[in-house]
């Protein structure tokens, strides 16, 4: 059974080419491909991301709170109608990251997130993770605003079940045709040969680990694929009604940040 329940913290990073492929091969040494990865070299990520009529989760989320949460639809792939996918909370309390989540036929998703009404439980469902999207979808009048792909490559510890590193590339967005089974497309996130690298643990980060990040000079950044885009889609706009001028892609691996590790 897929893990349901995650608590770890999260540090992000933007890389270029040279340096994905260099920090990628020396964490071979220490870690490997996980399930997905090990016939392919990437698999890739669908998301429908919900949210209220004036975008109030994401634009609370991008003013860094203790507290801030998403709910999304996510599936391995294109989903075929009667394929499983995920629905998924993702609440962030003072650093930690808590994820939770359920597996549903995709109707079955559509349906409780539309309706807030819970599907029939069946064996493969998480009575009480549902419960919790229902509590979310009573608070909030959501609705689908993004869809949101990526192409990932994963690595986990092989002395730390709890570190897992991920490199995600050819992330692209669209804010129509909303539907996960209607195909793997959509605009470019970020430049070309650009990689998000994510380290994820429950706790402190292994020195051997530190000490990569400090050869290369990789550093933490801030980085939310939903916010980048939202503030992508507010700028367009000003730029369309003529109150500013402003680079839409402010993102790139020269502009990271001080060194923070866990």
């Amino acid at each position: 059974m897929a893990i349901e329940v995650f608590n770890r913290y999260e540090n992000k990073f933007l890389l270029d080419q040279t340096t994905y492929q260099k920090i990628q091969q020396r964490l071979l040494w220490y870690m490997e491909p996980d399930q997905y990865n090990r016939d392919q070299e990437f698999y890739t990520i669908s998301n429908i991301y919900y949210d209220t009529k004036d975008n109030y989760l994401i634009r609370n989320s991008l003013a860094k709170p203790k507290y801030k949460e998403k709910l999304r639809i996510r599936s391995y792939g294109t989903p075929k109608a009667d394929a499983k996918v995920y629905v998924e909370i993702k609440k962030k309390v003072c650093g930690l990251v808590n994820k939770r989540r359920t597996a549903l036929k995709l109707d079955e998703a559509y349906n409780f997130v539309s309706t807030g009404i819970q599907p029939e439980l069946k064996i493969y469902m998480n009575k009480q993770v549902m419960n919790e999207i229902a509590y979310i979808l009573s608070l909030y009048s959501l609705e689908p605003k993004l869809y949101l792909a990526y192409d990932r490559k994963a690595l986990f510890c092989k002395d730390d079940n709890d570190l897992r590193i991920t490199f995600d590339t050819n992330i692209r967005t669209r804010r129509y045709d909303l539907r996960l089974e209607s195909g793997d497309y959509g605009e470019s996130l970020l430049e070309r040969d650009q990689w998000l690298m994510e380290v994820k643990a429950e706790k402190s980060i292994p020195l051997w680990l530190s000490k990569l990040l400090s050869e290369h000079k990789i550093f933490p950044t801030s980085f939310s694929k939903y916010g980048v885009e939202h503030k992508r889609m507010v700028l367009r706009n000003k730029q369309l009604k003529g109150d500013v001028n402003v680079c839409l892609r402010p993102y790139s691996t020269q502009r990271q940040l001080v060194p923070q590790y866990l």
